[in-house]
């Protein structure tokens, strides 16, 4: 329930202070752009975002809303707005809360391996990370606030967890739970209760049984429900990008969806990297002693480079949900400028293919510019310490690719149908491609690529849509992603922040060949008593106490058995007495 009204609060407030860079709503100032013109009667079909009652700064402030002052005026605000946002932001974590900052999905996975992470999981961390959340996001930053909803969502778990003795005084049932309030996470990150449910197995969680899986079901379930119940997006749906695609996709495409998946694989390389050698260079040199300095220039830059371009002024949420949309009748889109035939007289849901008009074009050179923009901008953001999730970039990056492949192949189909890889399926006057298909496999491709996800990532995918036809694509091109990927370096964006930050985590894919004896790293004094170890299974709990009571040592080396003592791990005396 708490997740789930917590992120229904934080996708409302971030959709009004994203618009608020823009503009104000004079009936009801705490009115987003879109609630704004719902309640217009004076809205059109022609140009469904502009109302009467939405006035931009300019307007409001000086009386003009076109023209190179009013311009001027709406940018010099627009950065303002974002600065102050940012500003507010970065100071919240640094001065009440540090561990607000990031993703918060590394440390759920080494918290979940078995390592402990004091004041990670509290209050103060939950209270910030949901206020910051809001504040970064609509800032304009090239973050999302999917991956940090997964640590809020586990705050919440701890929270109510700890009112409990059955959970409070056992850290493996604690560890249930957190399993479980990551799942309820991506649940209403998403909309995609089952999606949830598999992106703690696969990604998150160490230790998984069965009972885990049904209270991450009902978890998921619940925190959707409450989702829905809120119905932040004002659609009646639960999903974040709801689409509705009218075409089937052709074995012929899939050609260019494995060719996604390979750009998305690349890009997800690309990005680690480069990613992690900033943040390496962030923690090594006198940078990471300015954290708000860094902000404030990132969120300058940004929003400087971002307002003359309509496709990175929006929240990156809006752009992907645009490239989505299938271009229907009523589409004012520039992305829907194609040129009709007078004579047609299809269906509105059945519009055929058609050659590209001038809005087509200027949006693809926009396109361009905005994805070479997001692929520079996420690599310097992500890691900042600001709340940063990665999914809604990354995804964008997919999303804007693939939306230029799938219009470059839909006007292929159109100019040069009697070619013979379009002769079967693609007849003149048929609707062949659908470019928001390609927007979405491109998405797919990137995330994966990015997180090294699979199915998790196509059941995500496939609750956005609704649609079983479309599974195929989504699979090829989160399959290349990852075989791409993992052809340049095997760990995802995670697990290398992971070992960047030095936290002890046990990857459970991994195997170890253990050498090296105990005797090796730790010898007993001359006249003490031989080496006090723990074994790996064969002691029980009246073991471990009694040896604690006839030691005070500060800790004990872990191994496989007394007979051949080979060295698993290291087990502090301290962490023992607070296990028992």
């Amino acid at each position: 329930l708490f997740p789930g009204t917590l992120a229904g609060v934080i996708d409302l407030a971030v959709d009004w202070m994203t618009d608020l860079k823009e503009g104000v709503c004079l009936s009801a100032f705490w009115y987003s752009h879109e609630q704004c013109c719902w309640t217009s009667n004076e809205t059109t079909f022609d140009d469904r975002d502009k109302c009467p009652q939405w006035q931009k700064w300019s307007e409001l402030l000086v009386g003009q809303s076109e023209g190179a002052s009013a311009y001027i005026l709406n940018y010099f605000l627009y950065i303002m707005w974002a600065l102050c946002f940012a500003f507010l932001a970065v100071s919240l974590v640094r001065v009440f809360a540090p561990y607000a900052c990031g993703s918060g999905i590394p440390e759920i996975k080494t918290i979940l391996s078995g390592f402990i992470i004091r004041g990670y999981l509290g209050k103060w961390t939950l209270l910030i990370k949901t206020v910051t959340l809001v504040l970064v996001v609509s800032s304009g930053l090239s973050l999302g606030k999917e991956g940090p909803l997964v640590h809020v969502a586990c705050c919440c778990g701890n929270f109510f967890s700890s009112l409990f003795s059955k959970y409070s005084k056992n850290e493996g049932k604690r560890r249930e739970v957190l399993s479980a309030a990551a799942a309820a996470g991506v649940s209403v990150a998403f909309g995609a209760p089952i999606g949830g449910v598999l992106f703690s197995l696969e990604e998150v969680s160490y230790y998984f049984p069965l009972k885990t899986l049904w209270r991450s079901f009902f978890a998921a379930l619940v925190a959707a429900f409450t989702l829905r119940s809120i119905n932040p997006f004002g659609n009646s749906r639960l999903v974040l990008f709801y689409v509705e695609y009218h075409t089937p996709w052709y074995m012929a495409e899939l050609f260019p969806f494995i060719l996604l998946g390979v750009f998305g694989g690349l890009w997800g390389t690309l990005f680690i990297r480069c990613n992690i050698a900033w943040c390496r260079r962030r923690k090594t040199t006198r940078l990471g002693k300015y954290p708000v300095l860094e902000v404030i220039a990132v969120t300058a830059i940004t929003a400087i480079i971002a307002y003359p371009n309509p496709y990175t002024r929006r929240s990156t949420s809006e752009l992907i949900s645009e490239l989505f949309n299938d271009c229907g009748a009523l589409e004012s889109s520039q992305l829907c400028d194609y040129i009709n035939d007078p004579n047609m007289t299809r269906p509105v849901d059945d519009i055929p293919d058609r050659p590209a008009g001038p809005g087509v074009y200027t949006a693809m050179w926009q396109l361009a510019l905005a994805l070479v923009f997001k692929i520079v901008i996420t690599i310097f953001t992500f890691g900042m310490k600001i709340p940063s999730g990665l999914f809604i970039p990354s995804m964008a990056v997919g999303a804007i690719a693939g939306r230029m492949v799938g219009i470059g192949v839909e006007q292929l189909a159109y100019h040069h149908h009697d070619w013979i890889i379009f002769r079967k399926w693609c007849r003149p006057g048929a609707d062949c491609v659908t470019p928001g298909l390609y927007a979405m496999v491109g998405a797919a491709a990137c995330l994966g690529g990015v997180t090294r996800m699979t199915v998790s990532l196509v059941v995500i995918m496939f609750e956005l849509t609704g649609g079983l036809e479309y599974i195929v694509p989504l699979m090829a091109a989160a399959v290349t992603s990852k075989w791409v990927a993992d052809a340049f370096g095997k760990e995802g964006i995670y697990e290398a922040h992971i070992h960047l930050n030095g936290y002890p985590f046990l990857d459970v894919k991994d195997e170890f060949t253990h050498r090296t004896l105990a005797t090796d790293v730790m010898r007993p004094r001359r006249g003490e008593a031989p080496l006090s170890v723990l074994t790996q299974d064969s002691m029980t709990v009246e073991d471990v106490e009694t040896l604690i009571k006839e030691t005070d040592y500060n800790g004990f080396p872990v191994v496989v058995s007394k007979d051949s003592e080979r060295l698993i791990g290291f087990a502090q005396r301290r962490e023992l007495i607070l296990a028992i």
